[in-house]
């Protein structure tokens, strides 16, 4: 083999080697179907990169114009799995960004703004859901005789009243518990 045929052989080995693509676990085809579990744990609540508009964030400033007119921050996003629930931050701290301001045919200049981001997050209840909670009460009981109010107790989960005065209390005084009224009466005789 001469010194020209050697070289073609190291070429197309080369070639062949360099065009060979060893796809990644991550690469995927356009006809690829994606696994459900992947799917379901990147739709989760979790901190994520969003782009959010600088005026968004600071809706004071329409005035000015920002470069850039958005910024890339941590914040919380994906789906909680009930509609009565939305994905929170439970954890968050700030951070500076050095943003050019520019008020039309007037000034321009480069500031430091400040942004919060997440950290951490959960699926809470939605603000309107809370409220609507709080203004309900579950489940809603008519209450104990409104005369002798003081003498019985109400059990919130079952509605049920029930005397606060016991049998043995009632004993303890040489009466007996009259249950209709909660009252601890004379005995008859």
């Amino acid at each position: 083999m001469n010194f020209i045929d050697s070289l073609t052989l190291l070429f197309l080995t080369l070639s062949a080697v360099k065009s060979a693509h060893i796809p990644k676990e991550t690469e995927r085809g356009p006809h690829d179907v994606i696994p459900l579990m992947e799917v379901y744990n990147k739709s989760l609540c979790q901190p994520r990169e969003l782009l959010v508009e600088i005026l968004q964030e600071y809706p004071e400033e329409v005035e000015h114009i920002f470069i850039p007119s958005c910024v890339v921050l941590t914040r919380c996003a994906g789906c909680c799995n009930d509609e009565m629930l939305q994905c929170m931050p439970t954890s968050s701290y700030n951070i500076t960004m050095e943003i050019k301001r520019i008020k039309p045919q007037k000034q321009q200049n480069d500031i430091f703004m400040s942004f919060t981001e997440h950290s951490a997050c959960e699926c809470r209840l939605k603000k309107e859901v809370r409220e609507q909670k709080e203004n309900v009460c579950e489940p809603c009981c008519d209450h104990c005789s409104e005369r002798r109010k003081r003498l019985f107790v109400q059990d919130p989960a079952t509605c049920r009243c029930s005397c606060k005065h016991t049998d043995e209390y009632c004993k303890e005084r040489q009466l007996e518990l009259n249950e209709r009224t909660c009252k601890c009466d004379k005995p008859r005789r």
